[in-house]
């Protein structure tokens, strides 16, 4: 009873801090501190959810094994949650998967940039004379002779890539926004692996082989603006050279959390399980012996 008083003496300190101090969202009395409420609302739960089913099993049990019993289901209920966050993807998420520059190599503002930056195997052979438009088709034939795959623009991939592809481009300086327009996203890599019986078995899958993109990117000519008009569609500029956008997929740690809870979790419990099994053996054991004779 003293540790229920002392408890209820500290929560309702808390709530007196969080109603009297810092700014509230609607400027009124009764004002909130965040942080307060935050701290207050792990100790309310702890106190009234598990810690009245850890009073109610004291009364029965005793201090000892009633602490062993509630922490024990409670490492389960948390390896049951953990695990449900890990097969849907919900809950304690890690980073998102992403698209991410590659390091020395990102904007390539040349054909030749291509095959010094291990994109392409081979060099591109184009006239000296071919226009932009010529030597970006011959790019584009020789990334689909080397296996890599035309995005269609309808795809999502194709529209994350290019979304990516723009804040690098704006950060090395290479375009401002709107000074260009994405031509092609080429794709390669990404597998799964291990699969067998030539991949209808898959759901061992657990790996996956390095995923590159490119995004073959076009300046256009300046808009001109008059005033009481529409703008003017923006035209691509045939003399300026294509460039290449470089990236690599990052597949995040968006179940990492999840999967370290429910693992850390399941050992929890199982050593838990593991003491109260030895506990009742021991109990076991001690009330099987022979009693002593009492003394006169």
């Amino acid at each position: 009873m003293n540790l229920v008083h002392h408890l209820s003496g500290v929560v309702s300190e808390f709530g007196v801090l969080a109603t009297e101090g810092g700014p509230s969202r609607d400027g009124g009395a009764g004002a909130w501190m965040f942080e307060l409420r935050g701290i207050l609302t792990v100790i309310i739960g702890v106190f009234v959810l598990m810690g009245s089913v850890y009073f109610i099993m004291m009364t029965n049990m005793g201090a000892r094994l009633a602490f062993l019993v509630a922490f024990s289901g409670l490492a389960g209920w948390m390896f049951l949650m953990g695990a449900i966050w890990w097969m849907y993807g919900i809950g304690l998420k890690g980073a998102e998967p992403s698209w991410d520059p590659v390091p020395g190599r990102t904007v390539l503002q040349d054909t030749q940039a291509l095959v010094s930056a291990n994109v392409l195997d081979t060099p591109i052979e184009v006239e000296p004379e071919a226009s932009a438009p010529e030597t970006a088709d011959a790019v584009a034939s020789r990334f689909v002779d080397e296996g890599w795959k035309v995005l269609d623009p309808s795809a999502a991939s194709f529209g994350q890539a290019a979304s990516a592809a723009e804040g690098l481009l704006i950060e090395s300086g290479a375009f401002a926004g709107g000074d260009y327009r994405v031509m092609n996203v080429f794709d390669i890599g990404g597998e799964r692996y291990p699969r067998f019986a030539d991949g209808a078995i898959d759901f061992v899958a657990f790996w996956h082989k390095p995923r590159n993109i490119v995004v073959e990117v076009a300046s256009v000519v300046p808009v001109r603006e008059e005033p009481g008009r529409a703008p003017t569609v923006p035209q691509i500029d045939e003399v300026q050279p294509h460039q290449y956008v470089y990236m690599v997929r990052n597949k995040g740690s968006k179940r990492q959390p999840a999967g370290l809870i429910t693992i850390g979790s399941l050992i929890v419990f199982l050593i838990s399980a593991w003491l109260l099994h030895s506990r009742d053996k021991r109990v076991t054991y001690n009330r099987s012996l022979p009693a002593l004779p009492s003394r006169a």
